[in-house]
């Protein structure tokens, strides 16, 4: 049975473990970020401080340092065991997507294009000492082409950033220069979620054309795509065993039409290499917006429209597992 974390009053948009997998961050458009347990669902406190819907949160390798975005166009650098704010990064939008380097040394912000100001992705220089006063001053601002951005991640060895745009096109940028090397068009809607891999050498996008979608971080070389029959919202790759995991659903103005059943809830899962589905979790009274994977690959969380985050651990047959072998 999974465990339900009962912490929000609205809407769950992104939650996150951190890299030992033993505590789980969620934010939600309640305004507030609330820490977690992740074994037993305990909730450890809230980090309170932001004014707008929260929509997205990350968090430093040695969980020290907690980075959130906001509706109230600020960033927020949070004292992960005090739950003191230790510095507001203040934009002229909504923050979309938070996430840190792959070394801790920087940040990237992703802000809304909106009232006449561009979409950017905004590099910020971060500081892991508690102590330290972080500056306002951003390394670099990317003006992302086209379509504006809606969510981004560092590639591997902080090489590149890539981002994920709401015409379904993904592009990949040298922060440093703030040029953009290489652009794909890959979905045909709004892209909703982009993951990468343990590695950082591939990732998962998800999207309002019903598909996910796996490319490689380097070259964007195309590398596999997940079918379904609903928009998803989120995508996520699982270590040990070869799965990922969807999630989604019809959005809220189109549930009320229809019945549970078809409003299609579900965590599906598919074989990463097969790309065929092979299993379903059931359990959100709405669309689910966000899915995060334990670093162990020993359970998985989900954060739906129904403000519940609810925490699955795998029972030993997930481990065993085989696919029927191909010949």
């Amino acid at each position: 049975r999974p465990i339900l974390l009962q912490g929000h009053t609205r809407s769950l948009t992104q939650i996150k473990y951190n890299r030992e997998g033993d505590l789980l961050f969620s934010v939600s458009k309640d305004h507030v970020v609330n820490i977690w347990y992740s074994h037993n669902g305990e909730r450890l406190g809230t980090y309170n401080g932001h004014v707008g819907a929260i929509w997205t949160v990350d968090v430093n390798s040695p969980s020290t340092l907690l980075l959130t975005g906001s509706a109230d166009n600020t960033a927020k650098l949070w004292d992960v065991q005090t739950g003191k704010c230790l510095h507001t990064w203040e934009f002229k939008t909504a923050v979309k997507r938070v996430a840190f380097s792959e070394d801790d040394t920087m940040a990237l912000a992703v802000t809304e294009q909106r009232m006449g100001y561009p979409g950017t992705v905004v590099i910020l220089s971060i500081k892991n000492d508690l102590e330290a006063e972080q500056s306002n001053e951003p390394i670099n601002i990317i003006y992302p082409k086209g379509s504006k951005a809606m969510t981004a991640d560092w590639g591997y060895l902080n090489k590149y950033i890539i981002t994920g745009h709401e015409d379904g096109s993904i592009a990949q940028y040298d922060w440093k220069a703030g040029d953009q090397i290489k652009s794909i068009h890959p979905h045909t809607a709004e892209i909703t979620d982009l993951q990468m891999a343990e590695d950082r050498t591939y990732f998962i996008t998800s999207s309002k054309d019903k598909s996910a979608q796996v490319f490689e971080s380097n070259t964007l070389n195309h590398l596999k795509k997940y079918m379904t029959d609903a928009p998803l919202n989120s995508a996520a790759i699982t270590p040990i065993q070869d799965f990922i995991i969807l999630g989604g659903g019809q959005d809220a103005m189109q549930v009320t039409m229809t019945t549970m059943r078809q409003g299609k809830f579900e965590c599906r899962f598919y074989h990463k290499i097969l790309e065929e589905e092979v299993g379903r979790v059931k359990g959100h009274f709405g669309p689910i917006n966000t899915i995060a994977v334990h670093p162990d690959g020993k359970s998985f969380s989900s954060g739906g429209e129904d403000g519940y985050v609810r925490v699955h651990h795998f029972d030993e047959d997930y481990f065993k597992f085989k696919y029927p072998e191909l010949h």
